[in-house]
C-alpha cells in the first residue's frame, strides 16, 4: 500500500487478532519499495489515471496470525486498503504456536503428600483404581494433566520440573521412563477424559441459546474393575 494508508492497515490488522507472538503483541514488519501498475478502461487506481503506467513508493506489511483468524484478518485488510485490487499473500510458518499446547501444567493451592495427591485425585475423577510410578518420598506441588493418552508426553513433563503427571494409557514401560524424577498416575482413559461433555455443553448453551441441550449420564467406559 501507499505509505500513508499503511499505518490504518496495520493498527486494523491487529484489532483482528494478528501480529501476536509470544508476550508481545501488535508485531509486525514492513519493508519499503517501488510498485508498478496500469489500470484498464474498468478500473478506477487510487493515484493516476486510466490506461496510465504508475510508479509510486509503497510500503509492504508483514505480520503473523493464527490459522483460523484469516477470514477475519483479510476482511480488515480490504475494508481499510485504499487501492481498489488488493494484493497480499498468505503463507504457513513452521514455527510451534508458543502458546499452545497439549495438557496444562499447575500448582496446587497447597502441597500434598504423594498418597494424599493419588487419593485427591482418585476421588475428584472418580477412578476406581490409578496405576503409579514410584513414590519418591516428596511434595506434590506442581502438576502435569493431560487427558487421553499422554505417555509420548512424559519427558516434556519431566522438563517442566511438574512434581506430578496425570495422565491414561501408560504401558509398562512408560513407568519406568519416570526415572526417579516424577509421580505418574494413570487414572485411566475414560476418567482422564470424562468431564469434557460439560464444557462442550456450557459452549454450545453459550453459542447456541435458543437449543435445548441435554447431557448425557450414560456411562460408555468400557473397561470395568473387579
Amino acid at each position: 500500500t501507499i505509505p500513508e494508508n499503511a499505518e490504518k492497515i496495520r493498527n486494523a490488522m491487529f484489532r483482528a487478532g494478528a501480529g501476536k507472538i509470544g508476550n508481545y503483541e501488535d508485531c509486525s514488519f514492513s519493508s519499503q519499495g517501488t510498485g508498478t501498475y496500469r489500470g484498464n478502461e474498468d478500473s478506477n487506481p487510487e493515484i493516476g489515471a486510466k490506461f496510465e503506467f504508475i510508479t509510486t513508493q509503497e510500503i509492504k506489511i508483514e505480520v503473523t496470525f493464527e490459522k483460523h483468524l484469516k477470514s477475519k484478518i483479510l476482511k480488515a485488510l480490504y475494508e481499510n486498503h485504499v487501492y481498489e485490487e488488493v494484493a497480499y499473500e498468505v503463507y504457513s510458518l513452521e514455527n510451534e504456536h508458543q502458546n499452545i499446547g497439549l495438557g496444562r501444567v499447575g500448582l496446587l493451592e497447597n502441597a500434598l503428600s504423594e498418597t494424599e495427591f493419588l487419593q485427591l485425585i482418585k476421588e475428584k475423577l472418580g477412578s476406581e483404581g490409578i496405576r503409579h510410578s514410584t513414590l519418591l518420598g516428596k511434595k506434590i506441588k506442581k502438576v502435569a494433566v493431560l487427558g487421553g493418552s499422554g505417555a509420548s508426553f512424559i519427558k516434556n513433563v519431566i522438563h517442566s520440573n511438574a512434581d506430578a503427571y496425570v495422565t491414561s494409557d501408560l504401558k509398562y514401560h512408560h513407568f519406568f521412563e519416570a526415572e526417579n524424577q516424577i509421580l505418574l498416575a494413570d487414572i485411566g482413559h475414560f476418567e482422564s477424559e470424562r468431564f469434557t461433555k460439560n464444557y462442550i455443553v456450557d459452549f454450545l448453551k453459550e453459542k447456541i441459546t435458543n437449543f435445548a441441550i441435554i447431557l448425557s449420564q450414560k456411562n460408555t467406559n468400557p473397561v470395568k474393575y473387579f
